[in-house]
């Protein structure tokens, strides 16, 4: 088999990169799921609290809610992953348990984030920075926001952030320092995230072996282009160093489970709770867009 194209049989994948709690995002992605009709959704989030999903169609439990994921014989040990109603996350987890789609997470299982003390490496926002200052904009927040969560015509939404991200992720990559001249430990966070990325491909390879052919992809922006279909993220050798990176990672017990959630609390996080700095106007952009507004 060759090792610059992918197999004839591999998957329609659709990737929506999202930014969480982006009330812009989670509209389109909402209409975007509908036209498509994907016989499986793979959502960033923890893969050992796929149990929990189905918790998502109770019709008594209402956003803003947390999942929170914990190992027991130390609870600071803990990470959170909250949903608003204009998480495109959970709207996404909503739509499949609605209509009968498969639907899982497909991010790295907590239970091994938790068993490390390494500090994630996150992407840098100098870019964006420099990008909204070179559009007039005063902060990334505001560029953000009117790009991508304000706007009418969302059409072209996904292809639009994949193409920005892609361009900003090959410069970075261009310009990765050297693992062998970083401290140890944000070697250890470079590495992680890497470990990240290599399992949500294992997830979609997974999701393959089981026979799904149309699958919307639903994560955050910075990872859309490493999930893409092509022969750099998908070729037979990429399986084989994806599974070598993630041979013997640690791990330790979780448990896991949901608890209220506030506005408050969705401001202040950072990472996957975004540090959405105005989630009442988030939730207004969602309302109106719900009704055409």
């Amino acid at each position: 088999m060759s090792t610059t194209t992918l197999p004839d049989t591999f998957p329609d994948l659709h990737i929506f990169g999202i930014r969480h709690h982006g009330p812009g995002s989670a509209h389109s992605l909402q209409r975007a799921l509908v036209e498509l009709k994907p016989d499986i959704i793979l959502v960033e989030g923890p893969a050992d609290a796929n149990e929990m999903l189905h918790w998502l169609g109770h019709a008594e439990l209402e956003p803003p809610i947390s999942l929170v994921i914990y190992n027991p014989d130390q609870p600071k040990r803990a990470a959170q992953f909250p949903f608003a109603e204009f998480s495109p996350e959970y709207q996404a987890i909503r739509f499949a348990l609605q209509n009968d789609i498969p639907v899982r997470f497909m991010d790295l299982p907590q239970a091994n984030m938790l068993a490390s003390d390494a500090k994630l490496r996150m992407p840098e926002t100098e870019p964006f920075v420099q990008l909204a200052q070179a559009t007039g904009h005063a902060t990334y927040e505001q560029w953000w926001n009117q790009m991508f969560e304000q706007r009418r015509d969302n059409r072209q939404l996904f292809a639009a952030i994949q193409t920005l991200i892609g361009a900003l992720r090959t410069e970075a990559e261009q310009s990765r320092p050297d693992p062998a001249g970083m401290e140890p430990e944000e070697r250890a966070g470079l590495r992680l995230a890497d470990q990240r990325e290599a399992f949500m491909r294992q997830s979609i390879r997974a999701a393959h072996q089981e026979g799904h052919q149309c699958m919307a992809i639903v994560c955050g922006a910075w990872h859309g282009p490493a999930l893409t279909a092509n022969a750099k993220n998908f070729a037979p050798e990429r399986a084989t160093s994806d599974a070598e990176l993630l041979a013997g990672m640690p791990s330790i017990a979780t448990e896991a489970a949901w608890v209220p959630w506030t506005y408050g609390r969705l401001s202040t996080f950072s990472g996957y709770g975004a540090g959405v700095p105005s989630p009442g106007w988030y939730h207004h952009l969602w309302s109106m867009a719900q009704r055409g507004a």
